[in-house]
């Protein structure tokens, strides 16, 4: 028998410490986890933008991420424009910011809206992002399916002209067409051709024909309520400010050694950066914090309905294909017969 003589009993103090020790599991860890992860392999995102020549596409795009996109793109003539067919230039470029690495991919539809009939424009940009569906659809029932490029398109912006004060039949139709694959977020481009009243007036006018047409824009989703309140209000910021009202500039300026993207007129300079003036600050600071969550509906929600589609094809005709099998050997026996 073993003796127990002198043998202390363990201080209090640490059976609690070892309790707490053996109470943690580590899914506190996952997160960071999760962070190094995607911080390691990256991630890809594709926007296209929409809308006529002239409304500052490319400019935008360019002082968004801080790129030069098309250093030497061709500027067309009016008479190229009349002969010009849309299509769908993409450009790549990889991001890297605090250990994040980000793969760009942007869509420039060029030549969009600049024939004289232009009603059949938005079917080569379905087009596209149904073959981008095709694409995944068939990578992922594929044997090799690890490493899956995901060229899919998550936003659209889609640029509307504030010279019209409203929506053309031909942004309607676009819009229409594309709503139900692809999150739509409206511009309107050139605001610094609008006063303040008229901008106000104009973005009511385009809510108004958005709800309509049935026009299904991207909905900026609420914070959570754990969030804390400088960001639930700027959220609700956010949301208030759609369609979000541009003015673009790749011409850089500083002042009190602080450099910014801006335009001079004959009144002064503006920041472009500067709320007071256009939402273009808003618009990139929607995409960087809602970057997953348009990527997690065009998964969840827009790709989903075409794999349901597409399965929901192969049945109709594997279907078809069944029934006519069973004439074929009805028609068979009767020969015999």
């Amino acid at each position: 028998m073993t003796s127990t003589a002198g043998v202390q009993p363990q201080n209090n103090n640490n059976n609690n410490n070892n309790n707490k020790q053996s109470d943690f599991i580590g899914f506190a860890n996952l997160p960071t986890q999760i962070h190094r992860k995607i911080a390691k392999r990256g991630f890809d995102f594709t926007l296209m933008v929409v809308g006529e020549s002239g409304l500052g596409k490319t400019t935008l795009i360019n002082s968004l991420f801080q790129t030069n996109l098309y250093p030497q793109r061709h500027i067309y003539t009016g008479q190229e424009k009349i002969h010009q067919t849309i299509k769908i230039e993409p450009s790549t470029i990889e991001i890297e910011e605090c250990g994040i690495k980000i793969r760009l991919t942007i869509l420039n539809t060029s030549g969009y809206g600049d024939n004289i009939d232009c009603t059949d424009n938005y079917k080569l940009i379905l087009n596209y992002i149904d073959k981008q569906f095709e694409y995944y659809f068939n990578n992922e029932i594929s044997f090799n399916r690890r490493n899956i490029s995901d060229n899919r398109v998550h936003c659209l912006l889609y640029f509307i002209s504030s010279l019209t004060r409203g929506l053309k039949p031909l942004d309607i139709t676009c819009m229409k067409a594309l709503h139900h694959k692809v999150n739509i977020i409206p511009i309107i481009a050139k605001a610094d051709a609008l006063t303040s009243n008229e901008l106000i007036q104009m973005k009511q006018i385009i809510i108004e024909q958005i709800h309509k047409h049935n026009i299904k824009i991207y909905q900026i989703p609420d914070c959570d309520s754990d969030e804390d309140e400088e960001l639930k209000e700027k959220n609700f910021e956010l949301k208030n400010s759609l369609p979000f009202a541009i003015i673009s500039s790749k011409q850089i300026y500083e002042i009190q050694r602080k450099k910014f993207y801006g335009r001079i007129y004959p009144w002064g300079l503006i920041n472009i950066e500067n709320s007071y003036y256009c939402d273009f600050l808003k618009l990139r600071t929607m995409l960087i914090i809602h970057m997953q969550d348009l990527q997690q509906i065009t998964h969840e929600i827009h790709y989903e309905n075409y794999r349901l589609e597409k399965f929901e094809l192969k049945k109709l005709i594997q279907e078809k294909d069944d029934e006519l099998r069973r004439i074929q050997d009805i028609l068979s026996q009767m020969k015999g017969q």
